[in-house]
């Protein structure tokens, strides 16, 4: 068993007035030159904290999608200003695009989040969509991040559907670890410390994420706040930086993508879909206890349990039939578990949809 191990950034930090010691930190380096990525609505959030400090910078907004193309116009920028970094200040898919773009012009990158959703700032990959919102891959980078910054008031600005979703992604990352090592009979000590994270991830999210919820609708950046945002970013991180492709994605994220062929899902959050996920994998796996305890804790913290909270309110049944067919796409996930019958995705699916009509039991 080979596992390819980037368990951590170069430099983490979450602290307040963190970002005001990011100007130091370059002229240790040497860095005089630099790009800045970012979005409309992360500059908006990140520029009071940003503005007030002496950035070696230029500024350049993304197009809204991470794609090949956009990573690829990105890098040729910072290679015709010769940057000698590149920083990203956003979201997730902000994030990604300046991973890739520091990828491809051969550059360190520095990642400052502006919400809580999805632990892109650790993880050493960006996810790639094409220009229509579907998913299309994810790579893995030879390099991992080489800062990040994370300052608490800066996420406080977080909308709070965002952190809803990005708890249902990272609760994901037990489920999927634990679907593609559980019958492992000998783990790794990378594989065990991926798992730990993991439930880490589970434990902590269940027992303090409406917390955290309460603490960002108050915009309080207390104990519960910081432990999940950290969870999402941190621990999430850990388990597919130290498991490799024992701890990345299973069967949740490949009914995710399915989804996005759903044209009605759209509009949903990331995290969203993958937390819909997670109970189809369930219900392939005949995990049906799990799920009896998870969707008490989805309505809880208002994450979806049928297809129609994820916006299919009319030809279920056609959604369901593109998602299933795309979910088990060559190349996909959910192969690891053994599953490659679109049929059984469906049925999965069904159960998971009657399961969520009664609001009591699953129908097998």
């Amino acid at each position: 068993m080979t596992i390819h191990i980037k368990g951590a950034p170069n430099y983490y930090a979450c602290e307040e007035n963190i970002l005001e010691t990011l100007p130091a930190k370059l002229a240790e380096l040497n860095w005089t030159n630099g790009l800045l990525i970012h979005g409309d609505a992360s500059w908006k959030a990140a520029s009071p904290f940003l503005d007030q400090i002496d950035l070696p910078v230029k500024r350049v907004a993304y197009n809204g999608h991470c794609t090949h193309a956009e990573a690829a116009r990105l890098a040729n920028i910072a290679t015709e200003q010769s940057a000698q970094f590149i920083i990203g200040t956003g979201g997730g898919k902000v994030l990604d695009t300046a991973k890739a773009a520091a990828n491809e012009a051969g550059l360190p990158v520095i990642l400052i989040p502006t919400i809580v959703s999805n632990c892109s700032p650790w993880a050493s990959l960006s996810v790639f969509y094409d220009e229509a919102g579907n998913f299309a891959e994810y790579t893995i980078f030879p390099r991992s991040t080489f800062m990040v910054l994370v300052e608490p008031r800066l996420l406080l600005t977080t909308p709070v559907p965002y952190l809803i979703a990005g708890i249902g992604d990272t609760l994901a990352k037990w489920y999927e670890a634990d679907a593609l090592t559980e019958k492992m009979t000998d783990r790794p000590l990378a594989v065990q410390i991926a798992r730990n994270a993991a439930k880490l991830c589970r434990d902590v999210l269940i027992a303090e994420g409406d917390a955290a919820i309460l603490s960002l609708q108050h915009k309080r950046a207390d104990s519960a706040f910081l432990r999940v945002a950290e969870t999402v970013i941190m621990a999430g991180g850990m388990v597919g930086g130290f498991g490799d492709s024992y701890g990345r994605i299973a069967g949740a994220h490949s009914i995710h993508n399915g989804l996005t062929r759903v044209a009605a899902t759209h509009d949903q959050l990331h995290g969203n879909k993958v937390a819909y996920g997670i109970l189809v994998q369930l219900a392939l796996e005949e995990k049906f206890e799990e799920i009896q305890t998870l969707l008490p804790i989805y309505r809880k913290l208002g994450l979806p349990t049928g297809l129609q909270e994820l916006g299919v309110t009319e030809n279920a049944e056609q959604a369901m039939k593109i998602a299933a067919e795309a979910a088990v796409a060559p190349g996909e996930s959910i192969h690891f578990m053994h599953v490659s019958s679109s049929d059984a995705v469906m049925e999965a699916m069904h159960k998971i949809e009657a399961f969520a009509s009664t609001k009591q039991g699953v129908k097998q």
